[in-house]
């Protein structure tokens, strides 16, 4: 069963009642009898895993991938640094 708070909007006195959805909502204060209303509470929202965030929320990035921003293998840059070597070496 939900908890709902309500606050007597005579008073101001504030409390919390169990009840079921179909129920009638609470209509006078227990302390002073006046008119209460129901008040809205922010329900607490705890998000778990590591893919929520991925999946469901767009990259700032562009959308199409750029090849000249694509990272080397591993064996190019060994052949590129070998090369350069070999010319320091021959000056």
């Amino acid at each position: 069963m939900p908890t709902y708070v309500y606050e007597c909007k005579v008073c101001e006195h504030r409390f919390e009642t169990f009840q079921k959805m179909a129920d009638e909502p609470v209509k006078e204060c227990p302390q002073c009898k006046g008119e209460v209303a129901r008040v809205l509470c922010p329900v607490g929202i705890v998000f778990k895993g590591s893919g929520f965030h991925v999946n469901d929320y767009p990259s700032s990035r562009s959308s199409a991938p750029d090849d000249s921003k694509k990272p080397e293998s591993p064996s190019e840059s060994k052949i590129e640094a070998k090369t350069e070597t070999a010319e320091g070496a021959k000056s």
